[in-house]
């Protein structure tokens, strides 16, 4: 059975520059970077190297860029780190009801424990408005957390013009870029951002590595004591094949972005049109013009998305209903929610996205299967004979 995988918002595969690149260090050059002698050295020239790589592709300083084990524990460094090191000045939190879970339950957990959290709504379309963040912002705020695009929709946020609200205020601004690194070009000056989490394996890299770019002078108490690594931001031996696995993918991304948006952009079009020209009853969730170009979102009436999920899956296609997080939820996407899904349309949520390996070719043969499967869950669906 031949195998096609849509779910590249939950994973990539290691692209073989990137393997290539990393197997000198898991074995010749296997020291440990904070080793004094020849071996740790040449780790340790390994690991700078990869971090000069990153922020020349970043638009940052080297020293600004803070290796961690992926976006999650980014997430948290910022947003722990920035409310403890302000603890007894400022509690107040702001974040939106679209984030990732790694955003939303850290606040969630902060706020347990004595802080202050406003969490924004979107609209309709996914997107979060500056006014509606000035408006929230108070004289204890110490930081705002609006992710970058979105994990389910891809739809993306101004980030620029909603760090400059956060600024004028005198507030920390902390963007979740996890979905948007090697997607879409940017700068982090452009951006101007505090705080930026990133994720190799939504990039082609390695799982289990990720960074944090934290603005030079942004004071940030550390999780995790024990050596000084990180510029005292991280304690733990250093993932030196880890974070040369993270360079490279940075560089390939930027390398073929261009290339890759267009024929990702053709791509997903073509999904959108066949879909409604062969399934009734579909709704696009998420801003289509301001998204990263290899995601989709798309409610099916009267069915739920974890049937549509299992029933393709059968069939050899591998897609998501939702954050890879919280695969085993049978609740409907938060995402979905907090935009004015109603709930019975947001549990009919089917998020497809593209990736290098995806060919138009295989277009057909996905199109033809939902066809199918759409028509034959309906059939089944007392919602759906009662919508007839």
């Amino acid at each position: 059975m031949k195998r096609i995988y849509l779910d590249h918002n939950a994973t990539t595969p290691v692209h073989p520059e990137v393997f290539e690149a990393m197997k000198p260090y898991f074995m010749d050059t296997f020291g440990n970077a904070s080793s004094t002698h020849e071996f740790g050295r040449k780790a340790r020239v390994a690991l700078e190297q990869a971090r000069e790589k990153i922020a020349s592709l970043l638009g940052c300083k080297a020293d600004e860029v803070i290796f961690t084990s992926g976006g999650t524990e980014s997430d948290n460094m910022a947003i722990k780190g920035t409310v403890w090191a302000n603890a007894d000045q400022k509690t107040h939190l702001i974040t939106s009801a679209i984030e990732h879970h790694a955003v939303l339950e850290t606040c969630k957990y902060l706020a347990a424990h004595g802080s202050a959290l406003t969490i924004l709504q979107p609209d309709n379309l996914g997107i979060i408005s500056p006014d509606d963040l000035h408006k929230a912002i108070t004289k204890d705020t110490v930081l705002v957390s609006i992710m970058h695009a979105n994990n389910e929709t891809g739809t993306i946020q101004d980030i620029a013009a909603l760090a400059k609200v956060a600024h004028e205020s005198g507030v920390l601004f902390h963007t979740d870029a996890v979905q948007s690194a090697g997607k879409i070009p940017y700068k982090i000056n452009q951006l101007d951002v505090d705080m930026l989490s990133i994720s190799a394996h939504k990039l082609y890299g390695p799982k289990g590595i990720g960074l944090l770019y934290l603005r030079k002078g942004t004071n940030l108490v550390q999780l995790s004591h024990g050596g000084s690594h990180e510029f005292k931001r991280r304690a733990g031996t250093e993932n030196v094949p880890s974070a040369i696995g993270l360079a490279k993918a940075l560089e390939i991304a930027y390398r073929d972005m261009e290339m890759e948006t267009a024929r990702l952009n053709r791509m997903t079009a073509k999904f959108a049109e066949q879909l409604q020209v062969h399934i009734d009853g579909i709704h696009f969730i998420g801003d289509q013009q301001k998204r990263v170009p290899n995601t989709i979102n798309v409610a099916f009436e009267a069915i739920e998305g974890e049937s549509i999920l299992l029933s393709l899956d059968m069939k050899g296609i591998a897609v998501s209903s939702g954050s890879a997080c919280t695969s085993g939820a049978t609740e409907p996407s938060h995402v979905a929610l907090a935009m004015g899904v109603k709930p019975e349309l947001a549990q009919g949520a089917i998020r497809f996205s593209f990736g290098r390996h995806s060919e138009e070719a295989d277009l057909d043969f996905v199109i033809d299967t939902l066809v199918k499967e759409v028509g034959r869950l309906r059939s089944m669906s007392p919602l759906y004979r009662a919508k007839k």
